[in-house]
């Protein structure tokens, strides 16, 4: 029975532009597992329009990546990733070498499972989306495009620098705390 929604996020999103021949990289987000021991099974599916969504890959609850339908050719293969990282709230979604037949929607699709009775069972649901435009590279040359894609990467830049600063802050407090206890260590040694 599945009673709960899984908080589930994609980014870039809403929508990303990507110039034909660049490799995309989407980030499935997933948070509020209702079981820290429960397992993610972790889809991505392809929408050419809201009709027609196609399952692409799949990364299993025991970690196993699965391709299906036309995603199954070696062509594909190489192009498309899928990975695990943060202990499992995030996943990336890899597109290399993009074409104008990759422009559509993206849905990441979570489901947690967990075993219940020795049975796995199905505990919740989650789902996100986002939108993938591929530039021609003739219209990629033109400066609106170049200015919007410039910004993003800018943006991209910025997240990862906001990361690195968070870390070293982190790292700092760490080594402050440290050093005081140390030193009281020192002056308790001293006093005795």
């Amino acid at each position: 029975d599945v009673c709960e929604a899984l908080n589930v996020t994609v980014s870039p999103g809403p929508t990303v532009q990507y110039s034909e021949g660049d490799n995309a990289t989407l980030y499935c987000h997933i948070s509020q597992k209702r079981k820290t021991d429960n397992l993610l099974a972790v889809r991505w599916v392809f929408a050419a329009s809201p009709t027609q969504e196609h399952l692409m890959i799949k990364m299993t609850k025991f970690g196993s990546v699965q391709y299906y339908g036309n995603y199954t050719h070696h062509f594909h293969k190489q192009r498309l990733h899928l990975l695990k990282e943060k202990h499992g709230t995030m996943y990336k979604f890899l597109i290399l070498s993009l074409q104008q037949t990759d422009q559509g929607h993206y849905i990441c699709k979570v489901q947690e499972i967990g075993k219940h009775r020795n049975k796995w069972t199905a505990w919740s649901n989650g789902t996100a989306a986002t939108e993938i435009r591929v530039i021609s590279s003739k219209s990629s040359d033109h400066p609106t495009f170049k200015k919007k894609h410039e910004a993003w990467k800018f943006f991209e830049d910025l997240y990862v620098y906001a990361v690195f600063v968070c870390s070293i802050g982190i790292i700092s407090v760490l080594l402050f705390t440290l050093v005081i206890l140390c030193q009281s260590l020192l002056n308790r040694r001293r006093s005795t």
